[in-house]
C-alpha cells in the first residue's frame, strides 16, 4: 500500500464535507439528567474497554494498519461533524460508524467512536462531556453493532460486496438514531403517552432529514470502500475483508 494515496483519498472526502460552521448535534451538553449521564457512561466501560484491546490485538498482527485506523477515524469526526436542519430546532447528521465497523469489527468503533466524540465536545462544541456515555453508547457501540451485522449477514447471503456496504453503512446511521431517540425518551418521558408517546415524536423528528442522510452515507462510504479496495487490497486482504481471489 502506498500511504501517499491512502492520505489522498482520505483528504479529499476530508476537504469535500468538512463543514464551514459546525453545530452538529450528538445530545447536548446539560441535556440529561445526571443519573442518565452517569447510566449510559458505566453501560460503555466495558465496550470501550473490550475496543481498546480489539485495536491493540488488530496493530499488532496488521501493523500497516495504523494509517486506515486513523482515517476511519476521520471519516467518522468528519461525517459526524455536518449539520442538517431538521424540526422542532432539532438537527440531525450522518456517522460514519459503519465504514470503521466493516474494517475493524463494532468494538474497535467503541474506542474509536469515544475518541471522536471527546475531540468534538471539546473543540467544536457538539455534543459535551455529560453526554459523552450516552453518544458513545449510541453512535459507538449500537451503530457499529448494527453495521457490522448487517454486514455479515448481506454477505453471507452472497449479495454483491456493495449492497453489503450500502446496507451496513445506512442501517449503523439509522440505529444510531433510533437508539438516541429511546435515550431521549426514556429521560423525558411524554406526560400523555409515556415512554412510547416521547420516542414516536423523537423517531418521528430525526426520520424527516435522517432516513435521507442515511442513504447519502450508504453511498459514500460505498465509495471510499471501492477506493480502498484499489489502493490498500492487500491490507484488506490480510484482514480478511477481500477474498484474495478478488
Amino acid at each position: 500500500m502506498k500511504k501517499k494515496k491512502i492520505w489522498m483519498i482520505g483528504l479529499l472526502f476530508m476537504f469535500v464535507l468538512l463543514p464551514q460552521h459546525a453545530f452538529a448535534m450528538h445530545i447536548m451538553e446539560g441535556f440529561l439528567p445526571p443519573v442518565w449521564c452517569i447510566s449510559w457512561g458505566v453501560i460503555c466501560i466495558p465496550f470501550v474497554l473490550v475496543g481498546f484491546f480489539s485495536i491493540k490485538k488488530t496493530v499488532k498482527e496488521h501493523p500497516r494498519t495504523k494509517m486506515l485506523l486513523a482515517m476511519v477515524g476521520a471519516f467518522a469526526f468528519v461525517l459526524s461533524s455536518l449539520k442538517i436542519p431538521s424540526v422542532s430546532g432539532s438537527c440531525s447528521h450522518p456517522t460514519g460508524v459503519g465504514f470503521g465497523a466493516i474494517l475493524f469489527g463494532p468494538t474497535a468503533m467503541a474506542i474509536i467512536g469515544i475518541i471522536v466524540l471527546l475531540f468534538q465536545a471539546i473543540l467544536l462544541a457538539h455534543g459535551g462531556i455529560t453526554t459523552l456515555g450516552a453518544n458513545t453508547f449510541s453512535m459507538a457501540i449500537v451503530g457499529p453493532l448494527v453495521a457490522f451485522a448487517i454486514y455479515k449477514i448481506v454477505k453471507k447471503a452472497n449479495a454483491p460486496s456493495w449492497l453489503a456496504v450500502f446496507l451496513s453503512a445506512s442501517l449503523g446511521d439509522i440505529f444510531t438514531y433510533v437508539t438516541t431517540s429511546i435515550q431521549l425518551a426514556l429521560a423525558f418521558p411524554s406526560e400523555t403517552g409515556g415512554f412510547v408517546g416521547a420516542l414516536s415524536k423523537f423517531v418521528g423528528i430525526y426520520a424527516i432529514t435522517q432516513i435521507p442522510l442515511a442513504i447519502s452515507e450508504g453511498i459514500l462510504t460505498v465509495l471510499i470502500f471501492n477506493a480502498l479496495s484499489s489502493y490498500a487490497k492487500d491490507e484488506l486482504t490480510d484482514m480478511k475483508i477481500l477474498s484474495k481471489e478478488m
